[in-house]
């Protein structure tokens, strides 16, 4: 990284920078899933074209290999109060520690003082064991009956702040393919497949290999340093087995395309590869930060969303089809009024 490092020498979280009206900040998700449109820009060929998710196969040839991240959304957040307090604090479950306590975020985290008790429901409360930065705190839970059939009754679905309209259909936040429970937000960018257009990839040749990242705080995490360099990611859990390995593994070998649904996507594999683009199975925490000057070891392509400006997502795009670029992509976006983050629109980086 040390090569990054020289080239992000200059780089402030400023560069990341874009105007974005705020109506098209997408509330809703729209019907079907894969009708979304679809920004996809070669790299190649310099070239952008405009169409709907639907149209994914056209842009992929037999023998590609997308990587999906098969985490699923718990319903992390939480309303509670201290006790002997009647305000409403909001607490947001990202990462379980042991058995009873998880990282959280909350709000307004100066009533969550160390040793606070957060009454919750009758027959579950949680105490504060570790105060960190930007409401940050680590919990006790205590609780009566089983913690997740408890949290399905009284959690709600983690939605960003920017959207605003309820949620009619909580699996609207979840991908068609998500398995394993442990996410505090959705990994936008598979929200727009469908189990038909999954297939109709498959019977044109495309397979598809799956990792897990549960997403929390290393991702959403807002920079607040000028300088890239001084921003910290936050530890996120990630695994990839042996036959999704070999998945990955076999298509290097055999030179075709690795494409990433998903910056968490991204984020697993160059955790785990080596410098040949190689992947051995394994499971652990990564604190990746992907920012220009780094040198992707698999990744070929990518499908993703449109991020929020001068977030940390925004830098992984800017990294794999250079900033300037990036931006400029953005902007014809602005302009063709597509819709933006969780709920909005789709690109690929080819």
């Amino acid at each position: 990284m040390d090569e990054a490092n020289e080239k992000a020498k200059g780089l402030s979280t400023h560069d990341f920078y874009y105007d974005l009206p705020e109506e098209l900040i997408a509330q809703t998700p729209v019907e079907p899933r894969d009708s979304s449109r679809f920004l996809v820009y070669d790299r190649s060929a310099d070239k952008i074209e405009h169409a709907h998710f639907f149209d994914l196969p056209k842009y992929l040839k037999k023998g590609d290999l997308l990587v999906i991240n098969n985490t699923r959304v718990i319903p992390a957040r939480i309303y509670g109060h201290v006790e002997n307090h009647e305000s409403v604090l909001e607490m947001l479950l990202l990462k379980r520690v042991d058995y009873t306590h998880w990282e959280t975020i909350m709000k307004p985290a100066r009533k969550a003082r160390l040793g606070s008790k957060i009454e919750i429901a009758p027959e579950l409360y949680a105490t504060v064991t570790e105060v960190g930065d930007y409401g940050a705190r680590t919990v006790e839970f205590h609780f009566d009956g089983v913690f997740e059939d408890i949290l399905d009754r009284v959690g709600n679905m983690p939605l960003p702040p920017y959207i605003k309209e309820k949620l009619q259909d909580k699996e609207r936040y979840q991908t068609v393919y998500s398995k394993i429970d442990g996410s505090a937000a959705a990994p936008t960018a598979g929200l727009h497949f469908t189990p038909e257009l999954m297939q109709k990839c498959r019977d044109m040749g495309v397979e598809f290999a799956t990792v897990l990242l549960h997403i929390g705080l290393g991702t959403f995490r807002p920079v607040k340093e000028e300088n890239i360099l001084d921003h910290e990611m936050h530890t996120e859990y990630y695994e990839i087995d042996e036959e999704n390995a070999e998945k990955i593994n076999k298509a290097i070998r055999e030179c075709r395309r690795v494409i990433c649904v998903g910056t968490t996507s991204v984020r697993t594999l160059e955790t785990v590869a080596d410098e040949n683009g190689f992947v051995k199975p394994q499971k652990g925490e990564t604190d990746i930060f992907i920012y220009p000057g780094y040198k992707f070891k698999c990744v070929k392509g990518l499908i993703t969303n449109f991020h929020l400006p001068e977030s940390t997502l925004i830098m992984l795009v800017s990294a794999f089809v250079g900033r300037e670029k990036t931006l400029e992509v953005y902007k014809e976006a602005v302009k063709e009024k597509y819709r933006f983050f969780s709920f909005g629109d789709s690109s690929f980086f080819i």
